[in-house]
């Protein structure tokens, strides 16, 4: 989203959603709901030393999972619920001693599914100050399944290997991850429609189970703050439901195709498959050299941006699950610094700060 040249100052310690300064991020609807995984805010604060939410009657019943960071930090759990919620702040001060003169706020949901944050007031210390936040030049789309989204993690998204990358090169995210989604159109997991559907939707597949929200409503894409990369990981559920390998990639291509109205000249990365490891060290690789036909056939069409990733031997026994062979917390790790480096040496750089200074 545009952020505006100056500061808006609150006339009193509570902010409205509808405050310019408040930085969106991931699908939010009109009622100021999040969907899909790792949806948040953030906001950037002069003279903060106490921070509440207050959240509406839509919000995930018991409560909701949202990760926080402050300045930067590391993301701590938080669950909060239905009502004003007190944000534990964690202030350190200074060098030069005293607190610091701005703190940059960030909240994100964390579960890909029982995700509803619906914001209704913030309530600020009287003095505190909303300031403009400065977003990283670096914006990272993900889009994905189960893999990408942190299922089984008990951090949800803010451990799975698209945050990890995100945070490494201090990267703007966005997460579209839909566990058991098909990238084709069909019912796949309970999923009432494909990622190649539900992407351009606000809502995602939760909607269907949702007895407040039971419908979908498409996504503006002028919301976003447009990303500079997009990654795409999708197949493994094709693959269960026996979609073969010349559906998947005329539904890819088709995919990549409308992707492309939207992010005309972005590099598009199609993430191969790691596959599912076994204990003798064998590795079942799904869709074998269909993720590269169709960055071959994407190429041969004219575009220029577009790139396969091959992850084969990336992941092993010990990064995933044994119950259910999804990445563990080591194993999104992993796949985080293999892809790091992959983008490392394609010729993409972490940044050295975010660009708001704080402190």
């Amino acid at each position: 989203m545009a952020v505006p040249a100056v500061a808006v100052i609150a006339s009193s310690n509570v902010v409205l959603p509808s405050h310019p300064l408040i930085w969106y991020h991931g699908r939010w609807d009109s009622s100021r709901g999040t969907w899909w995984t790792g949806s948040g805010l953030t906001l950037h604060v002069e003279g903060l030393s106490s921070l509440s939410l207050q959240l509406g009657r839509k919000t995930t019943q018991p409560s909701v999972a949202v990760g926080l960071s402050v300045n930067y930090g590391p993301f701590t759990d938080l669950k909060l619920t239905n009502g004003t919620n007190q944000i534990p702040l964690n202030i350190t001060a200074t060098p030069r001693g005293g607190l610091p003169r701005s703190l940059v706020i960030r909240l994100n949901v964390q579960g890909w599914q029982n995700n509803n944050m619906y914001l209704e007031k913030i309530i600020l210390n009287n003095g505190a100050k909303i300031l403009p936040y400065a977003p990283s030049r670096l914006s990272f789309q993900f889009i994905g399944d189960s893999l990408s989204a942190g299922q089984y993690l008990s951090n949800g998204v803010d451990g799975a290997w698209p945050f990890l990358v995100a945070e490494t090169f201090k990267a703007e995210q966005s997460i579209q991850a839909q566990p058991g989604g098909c990238l084709t159109d069909q019912v796949c997991w309970g999923n009432a429609h494909g990622i190649s559907y539900q992407f351009f939707r606000t809502e995602d597949n939760g909607y269907y189970y949702n007895p407040n929200h039971n419908y979908t409503t498409p996504w503006d894409f002028h919301k976003d703050y447009p990303p500079t990369h997009v990654f795409i990981e999708a197949g493994a559920n094709d693959n269960a439901y026996n979609v073969s390998g010349a559906n998947l990639t005329t539904t890819y291509l088709g995919f990549i195709a409308k992707l492309r109205r939207i992010y005309p000249t972005q590099p598009i990365f199609v993430v191969g498959a790691w596959g599912w490891p076994d204990q003798d060290g064998t590795v079942y690789y799904y869709y074998d050299g269909v993720f590269e036909d169709v960055v071959a056939k994407r190429s041969a069409l004219g575009d220029k941006h577009i790139y396969f990733i091959d992850t084969k031997g990336w992941v092993g026994w010990d990064d995933i699950f044994s119950d259910n062979k999804h990445p563990n917390t080591p194993g999104h790790a992993h796949i985080a610094e293999q892809l790091t480096a992959w983008l490392q040496k394609w010729g993409l750089k972490p940044q050295k700060s975010w660009p708001t200074v704080v402190g």
